[in-house]
């Protein structure tokens, strides 16, 4: 049965060992999504549920909302994204003289482990009319990285830094056109 402190506790000692290992203890997580709905709730509203937060690692529950798009970013450090809820559907792009260029794509379903090495360049789409709903483990502090993280612009593709009030206004502005989805679905 999924424990949020055991899982934090496991990631602790995974993310000494590299990568591989937090893959495996993600992979064993999301094997039980309800186990992980149990324990950290039902799924109600988008946004970056902060479970740790430390210098080598982060733990985050991100909650998107319905249809949802995040805009192109890196990390600077690894990230293994585990699904337990919905999907997640990933570009990869790769640094041009102009800006960013589409280099691939992935789609994730619930149950469904992703690994993101330290200079992997992604933009993130809710494609369902749900929540989606993920574990993200990151080797570093997500917020404050050793390395400045940056974003690109969704329409120019433009680089620029990466500022961690442009993804919680993402995730707000989401939240706002669902629930104002909801209201105009309702009043019909």
């Amino acid at each position: 049965m999924f424990s949020k402190e055991g899982f934090i506790e496991a990631c602790g000692g995974a993310v000494k060992e590299g990568q591989a290992a937090v893959r495996e203890l993600v992979q064993e997580a999301v094997s039980d999504p309800s186990g992980i709905v149990k324990e950290l709730g039902e799924p109600k509203k988008a946004g970056i549920d902060l479970l740790h937060r430390s210098d080598d690692l982060t733990v985050i529950n991100f909650i998107w909302s319905p249809y949802m798009t995040l805009i192109p970013h890196n990390h600077n450090m690894f990230a293994v994204i585990g699904l337990y809820n919905g999907r997640e559907d990933n570009v990869f792009w790769k640094k041009t003289e102009d800006g960013l260029e589409a280099a691939g794509a992935d789609s994730l379903g619930t149950g469904q482990v992703a690994t993101l090495g330290h200079s992997i360049i992604h933009s993130v789409t809710n494609p369902l009319g749900k929540f989606t709903s993920a574990i993200h483990v990151y080797g570093g502090d997500f917020f404050e990285p050793h390395e400045p993280r940056s974003e690109w612009d969704h329409e120019t593709l433009k680089e620029r830094p990466w500022d961690v009030e442009t993804t919680r206004k993402c995730f707000a502005e989401a939240e706002e056109r669902y629930l104002a989805g909801l209201a105009a679905h309702a009043a019909e």
